[in-house]
């Protein structure tokens, strides 16, 4: 049995990054940039106000009063025609170019017009006040992004501000997603006797999008090995296939033997984790007909489920998509109550996260087991507590993931 880092290792060391590929920037939110994106201008492109007000000689105001001639006004879009000299001044707006001669501006709510003139009383007036010179954020020709920045909402302004109307990124995989077993039912239906409904599809649908990728709903697979196989085959069309339940030692957990039949070979099945043991982790490889397709078979209790979606699919799907380090990212925080830890494996316990001004806390929530998502909804993420039965004190510093 793998431990987590060694089942991580073996999820790392059998998937490669997609090929590059160019997508419209509208759709490259949550992408990874797959080449340095390169300015092809200097921004601001020329010295401008960040003001509304009136563009001066600083010296003219250097206490912080005068009395100018106002000799032209300059609204964004607009260039001025005239210099600015001692004396003088030209009423600009915010994102205007500055005029020749000025250096600083001065605030429209330290002014007051009197005829041709205009009063200026504020404090002392220093050369750069309320403007920016040409270039400060970047020079023409500047690296601005590396490659394997992941794109958000800034990235993307930048981009746009750097004339990227496309970008070269790796593409989201599309992740094709089954429910096996007999006792499932669709989310809409009631369940009869000794039946429950297909919460796991509905939850992990919900993980491959928040972790950017094009989810592939394909249903119930009942405990049927054709039944089986043909999903298993459906799903192997995809670029991932998460399998839910039958991954265990029961009498019909089918999953690994019909993923045998299917080609798929096995890299690891089964990791010390709690929850989550009975993980299962191959791949298919290429053929004309198909491409590679990465499988995991995942527990059926849907904590466990949703455990090993984010250590070990996200992952993956870091990894498809060129996300550097692809591996789970735990932050530090401090335990708020005491926890009697106890078990062989360690276990990711749905824990509260806060962010306090001394730093991250976590509280573990009243959890009972692998089959409880009342108690895991009311958590924002995970906390690993040590395999061993031993006593947590309030203020122990624990690894902790956000969802």
């Amino acid at each position: 049995m793998l431990s987590v880092s060694e089942a991580i290792a073996a999820i790392c060391e059998n998937i490669e990054a997609f090929a590059a590929t160019d997508v419209a920037l509208g759709d490259a939110q949550d992408l990874i940039l797959a080449e340095a994106a390169i300015s092809d201008v200097d921004s601001p492109p020329f010295d401008k106000a960040l003001m509304d007000g009136f563009a001066v000689l600083a010296d003219n105001v250097a206490d912080g009063r005068a009395t100018l001639d106002l000799i032209e006004e300059v609204t964004a879009g607009r260039v001025p025609t005239k210099r600015v000299e001692s004396g003088t001044t030209i009423q600009i707006m915010t994102g205007a170019p500055m005029p020749d001669g000025a250096d600083a501006v001065v605030k429209v709510e330290d002014s007051k017009i009197v005829g041709a003139s205009v009063e200026l009383n504020t404090s002392a007036v220093r050369p750069g006040d309320n403007c920016i010179s040409k270039g400060t954020s970047m020079r023409l020709d500047e690296a601005v992004l590396e490659c394997g920045t992941p794109l958000l909402p800034p990235q993307i302004a930048l981009l746009a501000e750097i004339g990227k109307a496309s970008v070269s990124v790796r593409r989201r995989p599309q992740i094709a997603v089954l429910a096996t077993g007999d006792e499932l039912v669709p989310i809409g239906e009631t369940p009869g006797p000794g039946q429950i409904r297909n919460s796991n599809e509905a939850m992990l649908v919900a993980q491959i999008q928040r972790a950017g990728g094009e989810a592939v709903a394909l249903g119930i697979a009942r405990d049927e090995p054709e039944h089986l196989r043909e999903c298993i085959e459906r799903g192997l069309g995809c670029d991932m296939l998460l399998l839910s339940g039958g991954v265990s030692a029961g009498k019909l957990d089918l999953v690994p033997s019909v993923l045998a039949e299917a080609n798929v070979g096995q890299i690891f099945h089964k990791v010390r984790v709690k929850p989550g043991k009975p993980l299962w982790f191959g791949v298919r490889s290429e053929t004309d007909d198909s491409p590679r397709c990465h499988v995991f078979g995942l527990p059926g209790n849907p904590v466990s489920s949703m455990v090993c979606f984010e250590l070990f699919v996200r992952t993956a799907i870091r990894r498809l998509m060129g996300d550097d380090p692809c591996e789970p990212r735990p932050i530090k925080a401090r335990l708020d109550s005491p926890h009697q830890a106890k078990g062989d494996r360690p276990t990711y316990f749905p824990a509260r996260i806060e962010w306090t001004p001394s730093g991250p806390t976590v509280s573990l929530v009243k959890w009972h087991g692998s089959s409880d998502l009342r108690s895991t909804a009311q958590a924002n993420g995970m906390a690993l507590v040590p395999a061993g039965d031993h006593q947590l004190a309030a203020g122990d510093s624990l690894e902790v993931f956000e969802w």
